[in-house]
């Protein structure tokens, strides 16, 4: 058979498949052969509540939870009193040009409060004096014999290469060998970055000492060298985060010795296995801006299995059930582990099974990165692990329950042994004793206590259709099918590899499911909203503390919220935007003695609202503004007045207040702008970036259209209708690009993962075709002279970019780029499809469903477009329960790139209007109808 009569066989059966309701034959799994090796191979599962990862191991099963309540810091003021003093001599350095001078000064008086810090000086002391280790480690003859060994450098801290969640004080000791003819020269020790200090020593003796980021070049005394083997000796101490000998970010550059005025390739390496010895692992608290969330615990199943003769191995992740299944068969007896986050009994369910009976064997035990944490037995079936948060007010129970079917169950040294069983249940339960921001007077051991009681007398069958009943009512309001590709049979880290070079737009459909299954697996009504990780988390110190990064990243969590038809999932997000707009308030007043709420770029838990990290990227003021136009989209795709009156509309006012206070008139221009503030997080602290302009604007656009659907506010409505006028206006620059900011002073080189100045285009209407096709083209410019190649997120970004611009192709280029696997530090996916920025942030799945949903259906500009971004590559499709503005639900397919018929169905009456192409039809709706129009958009 040639390859186009494959090709026409296979383009009929696609034909066939999508005629004869091809949504019976959609792809719902991810699934691999082999089990998990790395936190980002594992599988997520979660119930907004309770996240956990499920490696899927043969001989040992590691199952790693979280608790969405589990933080570090406790409740405190997060403002500098008095910091708006400061407001009108930032200004005036910003006005006359002294940006590093405005920064200088801001960073000193006008960032947030940190935590309280600890001791340092008296921990630093007591390491140096030896506390907690035997003898002298600096010493050329310590005996380091039963010492481990430990990769050296690690760039990306110690954690990564075996020391997780370790800070603390380590010794490190290796010896490197010396030519004759370097006697009598002074050598040059090149260990580069070490976090955060060290105290480093040569034969006995200390030749450097440093307490900051800066590179070690310590220069060795010739005295200090002898031929032969010389020692090193290196006393790290790490305070917070990454730790260790970090060497250069470029692994191709060694660390080494060398003789003073050579370099390392005339020298001796040290990139290799020193050993090493932890000495204390309780620094002293670190001063932090904003806490970060935590890792609770793990569990893992021992199992006496020769995992040689293990076959038919088969790990999936079912996203239509939310069940994770381990499958294998050994010694002819087929095992089957299924796993899934229950939110109606609120606890993780694992089952376990044979095919033959007496075959289930095991020992489960809890254990917890957190350095104060404790095992015990609650009964004669259950044992708990209590943790505590080192410098921080939350702690946390969890419970192991386990309910057998024949066999023998008993507890021993704090495990939990089962032999011969036919089958085994086990629920794992956990709660901390967070009630609200405020308030820590919460019993942990009550959410575990609450669940358990859900479980009695239930069977395993029972509790497993309740969460698949309950998941499905999020999950079945929504389907896709990009059609069959020849590679759907393979293992998804496979498919992965080859989706760059591959024809499998069922993969994108598959990673379009999977960003809902996730976002239902992390935000459940009730809850805390999506973190930067959703709810998934193993470190202590997690990347940007696992927060609400709220110049973005937050913000992407909930793109396919509306248009995905998953509406519900935005409550977490709302009561967070609630709770903030109260802290928000003291901010707004303490820092620019303004009215209304401001959130700058980052908040917590604890709803810090004040500038945190540093001058030139933490002030920056739009980020309540931009949290507003959830609460505005909301209305639009789902017509709820009463939504928009008592939820909505009374904190978009109390955003748009204080911008009125904020703004002031720029002295060259005329024009009302933002300053202080921020293109994030590029450029440093400035007047007038355009972003701020952009969401401000669209902010008092809503107000003043909220305000007259509701018949309230005249007189704020007739303030904001003349201010928004006066509003800098977006600008063409000299290279034809919008400009990022007031003045023409873009850099065309420059490759900023932020494009921050285009949010008028995507997620904002600031800038559409159909007001001003000259400034999208300006837009479009800009993202050209940026380029494509970014972090995840910025992927994800960059796909609803090239979608609002009607490029689908362009927009397919990043898919595949978010769609590569995340090797070597690159962006992409890493093999249980997670976001890469890298590390691991989940914005960039979140914005990829969407930015492919984007490529559909689109309806910012007061109508509907039907496939307005379509790429070559997604000829045949068909997708059923897609959101538009205006309180409509979709129904489409298309068939070599044209459309066939759309099905549109009015949640609330009113006019559609629905174009495709150079066709147009407006519909007077009635609430609750189904309206059938074919591909010429004739009514049927």
């Amino acid at each position: 058979m040639t390859n186009q009569t494959k090709h026409i066989v296979l383009t009929l059966f696609l034909l066939i498949a999508l005629s004869n309701n091809a949504f019976t034959q959609t792809d719902h799994h991810l699934w691999y052969n082999k089990p998990a090796e790395k936190w980002t191979d594992a599988l997520p599962i979660g119930n907004g509540r309770i996240g956990a990862m499920i490696f899927g191991g043969i001989s040992q099963d590691h199952i790693q939870f979280n608790e969405e309540t589990l933080w570090s810091g406790k409740p405190r003021n997060y403002n500098k009193k008095g910091a708006s003093k400061y407001l009108q001599e930032i200004r005036r350095l910003l006005f006359e040009g002294k940006q590093k001078e405005a920064e200088t000064l801001a960073e000193t008086e006008f960032m947030g409060s940190k935590s309280e810090a600890g001791d340092k000086t008296r921990w630093v002391s007591e390491m140096k004096a030896g506390k907690g280790i035997t003898g002298n480690p600096s010493a050329e003859r310590y005996d380091d014999k039963l010492w481990k060994t430990l990769q050296v450098p690690s760039y990306e801290g110690w954690e990564i290469v075996g020391l997780s969640n370790l800070d603390g004080a380590v010794w490190f000791r290796t010896t490197f060998e010396v030519p004759a003819n370097w006697v009598g020269k002074d050598l040059v020790l090149d260990l580069n970055r070490i976090r955060d200090q060290d105290f480093t020593y040569i034969n006995g003796q200390l030749v450097g000492n440093t307490d900051n980021t800066e590179p070690r070049k310590y220069t060795i005394p010739a005295k200090l060298i002898k031929a032969g083997t010389n020692t090193i000796a290196i006393q790290v101490l790490n305070y917070y985060d990454k730790g260790g000998i970090a060497g250069y970010k470029d692994t191709k550059r060694h660390i080494g010795v060398y003789p003073v005025g050579s370099n390392i390739e005339n020298g001796v390496s040290l990139v290799k296995k020193w050993k090493y010895k932890i000495q204390n692992e309780e620094p002293p608290a670190t001063a932090q801006y904003q806490a970060s969330y935590q890792p609770f615990g793990d569990l893992n199943l021992y199992f006496k299995n020769d995992k040689s003769t293990v076959s038919n191995y088969k790990r999936t992740l079912d996203l239509s059930t939310a069940i994770s299944t381990t499958t294998y068969t050994l010694n002819k007896v087929d095992y089957k582990r299924e796993y899934f986050a229950s939110q109606p009994n609120q606890a993780v369910v694992i089952h376990l099974s044979a095919n033959k009976t007496k075959s289930i064997t095991f020992e489960a035990g809890l254990s917890s990165p957190h350095l104060h944490s404790i095992v015990k037995v609650v009964n004669n079936n259950t044992i708990s692990i209590s943790v505590k948060v080192k410098d921080g007010a939350l702690k946390g129970e969890s419970r192991l329950t386990a309910v057998v079917k024949n066999g023998t169950l008993k507890i021993v040294n704090q495990r939990i042994n089962i032999s011969n069983a036919d089958e085994v249940t086990l629920y794992l339960t956990a709660g901390t004793n967070f009630i609200n921001a405020d308030d820590v007077s919460g019993n942990p051991v009550s959410a575990n206590t609450k669940a358990l009681v859900s479980l009695k007398g239930k069977t395993y069958n029972q509790i497993k259709q309740a969460h698949i009943q309950e998941y499905q009512s999020y999950y079945k309001t929504f389907d896709v099918n990009f059609g069959i590709a020849e590679n759907a049979k393979l293992p998804t880290d496979e498919r992965l590899v080859k989706f760059a070079k591959a024809s499998d737009p069922a993969f994108m459909a598959l990673y379009m499911k999977y960003g809902r299954y996730l976002l239902i697996s992390s935000s459940r009504p009730g809850g805390q909203p999506a973190n930067l990780q959703g709810i998934w988390n193993d470190l202590l110190s997690p990347p940007w503390g696992s927060k609400y990064t709220t110049n973005i990243n937050m913000e992407m969590n909930y793109w396919p919220t509306e248009i995905l038809n998953l509406s519900a999932l935005n409550e977490p997000l709302f009561s967070k935007i609630k709770a903030l707009s109260v802290k928000g308030t003291e901010t707004a007043k303490e820092y620019y003695n303004a009215n209304g709420w401001v959130l700058h770029h980052n908040t917590d838990l604890w709803n810090g609202t004040a500038p945190i990290n540093a001058s030139n990227h933490g002030i920056w003021v739009t980020g309540a503004a931009w949290l507003c136009q959830h609460l505005w989209e909301h209305y639009l795709f789902t017509g709820d007045k009463k939504f928009l009156q008592e939820e909505a509309y009374p904190m978009m006012k109390q955003s748009a207040q204080f911008f009125e206070d904020f703004l002031v008139k720029d002295q060259k221009t005329g024009w009302l702008i933002s300053t202080p503030s921020n293109s994030p997080e590029n450029g440093g602290l400035v007047a007038g970036p355009t972003m701020d302009h952009q969401i401000i604007r669209t902010l008092f656009n809503n107000c003043i259209e909220a305000s007259q659907t509701l018949g309230v506010d005249e007189g704020l409505r007739k303030s904001l209708q003349e201010k928004v006028k006066q509003i800098a206006p977006n600008k063409i620059g000299k290279y034809g690009q919008l400009q990022e900011w007031l003045e023409d002073k873009d850099d065309t080189t420059n490759k900023h993962r932020h494009v921050s100045h285009l949010w008028g285009v995507y997620p904002g209407n600031d800038i559409t075709w159909d007001k001003d096709a000259k400034m999208m083209e300006a837009a479009k410019q800009s993202l050209l002279y940026r380029g494509d190649d970014a972090t995840g997120w910025s992927l994800a970004w960059k796909i609803n970019y090239w979608a609002r611009f009607k490029d689908g192709n362009h927009a397919m280029t990043l898919v595949k780029m978010l769609l590569k696997p995340a090797t070597d530090g690159a962006s992409g996916s890493y093999v249980n499809l997670f976001d890469a920025h890298p590390p691991f942030q989940i914005d960039g799945n979140f914005g990829g469903a969407a930015g492919i949903a984007e490529m559909i259906v689109q309806s910012h500009q007061g109508y509907i477009e039907l496939l307005p971004s379509l790429p070559d590559a997604i000829p045949f499709g068909e997708i059923k329960g897609v959101m538009a503005r205006g309180g409509f639900e979709l129904s489409l397919k298309w068939n070599n790139g044209k459309l066939e018929n759309v099905e549109v169905k009015s949640k609330v009456g009113g006019t559609c209007i629905i174009r495709y192409k150079n066709q147009m039809i407006s519909i007077a709706t009635k609430m609750g109808e189904t309206y059938k129009l074919n591909g010429a958009l004739k009514l049927l």
